[in-house]
């Protein structure tokens, strides 16, 4: 197989399907090479093609909320009481500097996930 760029989905997927052809590749040999360069590749052309946003505050403490089996009664204290979390979860209300703190402090959740993108 000749090595070149990712630049069309056409490329992207003959690289996808090579990689599965030698997926089992061992380290150190010339396909576990080929590997390793056609992945960093395919990963080049997703990062730019197909980006993952981070999640939204409100979609973080949802995420956690779920792992944790909270209800919305249950983080009521850390944004200050029922009204704030509705308001919150409708996006009325954004959340400020002390419901952040309050937030990660009682259920672990990064700054980095509390604190909107716009920032």
């Amino acid at each position: 197989m000749t090595i070149k760029p990712i630049k069309t989905e056409k490329d992207y997927h003959a690289a996808l399907n090579a990689i599965e052809s030698i997926w089992d590749a061992k380290p150190n040999t010339k396909n576990g090479d080929l590997l390793d360069i056609l992945t960093t590749l395919v990963e080049a052309y997703e990062r730019k093609n197909y980006p993952i946003c981070p999640p939204s505050p409100v979609e973080a403490i949802k995420f956690r909320m779920e792992q944790m089996g909270l209800k919305n009664s249950d983080i009521a204290p850390y944004l200050g009481g029922q009204n704030r979390v509705s308001e919150v979860f409708r996006n009325k209300r954004t959340l400020t500097v002390g419901m952040i703190k309050k937030l990660h402090d009682a259920l672990r959740i990064p700054y980095e996930s509390l604190i909107p993108a716009q920032f």
